[in-house]
């Protein structure tokens, strides 16, 4: 295919525009001052990790504030209950490289974090992020190796952060239709109840945020 872009070349070729200069020095090695208080500010980022059966991408929350800056080096996330899935985690045992992509509501520009991350369940540490009488069971601990605001022209764009462009949920598939449809289609498996799984969701998140 002679349009196909396959070399840094054709790359080049393809996004022939200036580079700004402020795309270049917004990338810094650690977390400075104006980097941690986006990070303060978010309740919210999305982890990117690589492993042997692919790549996975997973989202992260809690109050703003909930990842902790503990030096410019270095980063501290509580891992909040999940589906117990670990795919993220897995990953890291074999890969240890992430990538972090914050937001925070309201604010236009978003925050990128890559560097290597290591697991601790010590003890000590998972008190330091009890929550609701509950300690996580282990914490990840982030060593920075790049840090830069993203522009916000995909949030602009997408009017993310418009609440009259929220979407009313009714009009989508809900988690218990996605999961009967899935099952239906499999002939071995037996046809799940989507409607129950519905009806008792909502109090079993709130019972299990911890």
């Amino acid at each position: 295919m002679s349009d196909r872009i396959s070399s840094l070349e054709d790359l080049a070729r393809a996004y022939p525009g200036p580079l700004s200069p402020a795309t270049l020095f917004k990338e810094i090695d650690h977390v400075d001052t104006n980097y941690g208080a986006l990070i303060a500010a978010s309740p919210f980022f999305v982890l990117a990790t690589v492993g042997p059966e692919g790549l996975d991408c997973s989202p992260r929350g809690d109050a703003p504030g909930f990842v902790t800056v503990r030096d410019p080096k270095t980063l501290l996330v509580p891992d909040r209950r999940g589906n117990n899935r670990l795919d993220s985690y897995r990953n890291l045992l074999s890969d240890n490289r992430v990538g972090m992509l914050f937001l925070i509501p309201g604010y236009g520009e978003t925050l990128r974090v890559n560097g290597r991350a290591e697991l601790s369940c010590d003890p000590d540490l998972c008190a330091q992020f009890e929550t609701a009488g509950k300690r996580p069971a282990s914490v990840m601990i982030v060593h920075v190796e790049t840090v830069f605001f993203q522009c916000s022209r995909a949030v602009v764009r997408s009017e993310l952060w418009n609440a009259e462009r929220h979407v009313d949920k009714r009009d989508l598939p809900s988690p218990g239709a996605i999961l009967r449809d899935i099952t239906a289609r499999n002939e071995a498996t037996e046809i799940f109840d989507g409607e129950a799984y519905d009806a008792a969701l909502p109090a079993r998140v709130k019972a299990t945020l911890y």
